[in-house]
């Protein structure tokens, strides 16, 4: 079997996995509606407030599993799509072009754009995931920046949004650069888990008010709890998340080298990726590589 026919077929096998991820949540979702619709009838029966509540806790959960199963059905698609491409006399479509499980995302959420972001206790991005190098880049900006829209949403753990010279004036140098991205409008619904929040998702140019939408909401309970999180769970989102590892290696050896603590290291990767308009992984391999010094 040649390397093409793998990819191929590694491809293929992932839009597997995620039609089967859908099938099992497509199941949970008839599993819920059942019993949502038991309370619904105790609740024509008596009028009790909790069988009223309970129904309703219960259709929530039925959104959010249909949520769940369209985003994976979607990603399974144009995996199988893209797969059927590749095994061709033809050079096969370069792996830049594979999709991105959050471009299904920022489909769903009728954005332009989407993004990704997961933190740890001190609120640093510990992973991000993107849609396309527009939020990708977005995402990069707020990290070496350490301001912008998705630490606001996981700070405060409220959604955010701005649009415009407001950008710049809440979040200055991140809103000139996500002007030269050519994104305008930003809003991030923080991702609740366990009266943690984890992180956010960060939606770019959107064509309605995410803040206000029961859409973006379900979406982004479905993203944390049915993608991420739960039965068929996968933080690495099919290899779509990366895991800013190479960025704290760097730094930890810069420290060993310089003698400097490892905030200080950090925060010398993040103003050199700024200062040279790179990304920070980007910084980090140069260092470890040998090829830039810092």
């Amino acid at each position: 079997m040649s390397a093409m026919e793998g990819s191929s077929r590694e491809a293929g096998g992932q839009g597997d996995i995620a039609w089967g991820r859908a099938v099992r949540a497509r199941e949970r979702a008839a599993r819920e509606t059942a019993t949502a619709e038991r309370y619904d009838r105790l609740y024509a029966e008596n009028g009790l407030p909790f069988h009223a509540e309970a129904a309703q806790r219960h259709h929530a959960t039925v959104k959010r599993h249909l949520t769940t199963a369209r985003l994976q059905e979607s990603y399974a698609r144009k995996m199988w799509a893209w797969a059927a491409k590749r095994p061709t006399p033809k050079p096969p479509p370069p792996d830049e072009h594979r999709p991105l499980f959050m471009a299904g995302v920022a489909e769903a959420c009728g954005t332009r754009s989407a993004a990704l972001t997961l933190v740890g206790e001190d609120l640093g991005q510990l992973a991000v995931a993107a849609s396309d190098h527009r939020a990708r880049g977005a995402q990069d900006l707020e990290y070496v920046l350490n301001s912008g829209p998705g630490l606001d949403a996981v700070g405060s753990r409220r959604s955010v949004s701005a649009s415009g010279a407001v950008l710049e004036r809440r979040w200055p140098g991140y809103g000139s650069g996500l002007a030269d991205l050519g994104l305008s409008t930003v809003a991030a619904l923080p991702l609740k888990a366990a009266g943690n929040c984890v992180g956010a998702l960060i939606l770019f140019d959107p064509a309605s008010q995410p803040t206000r939408s029961d859409t973006f909401d379900t979406v982004a309970r479905a993203l944390l709890n049915g993608v991420l999180l739960g039965p068929d769970g996968d933080l690495d989102l099919y290899g779509g998340a990366d895991i800013r590892a190479v960025v704290h290696q760097a730094a930890g050896a810069l420290s060993a080298q310089a003698g400097r603590s490892l905030p200080d290291c950090l925060a010398l990767i993040k103003a050199r990726a700024f200062a040279h308009g790179e990304s920070p992984e980007a910084v980090a391999r140069r260092f470890l590589s040998g090829s830039m010094e810092l």
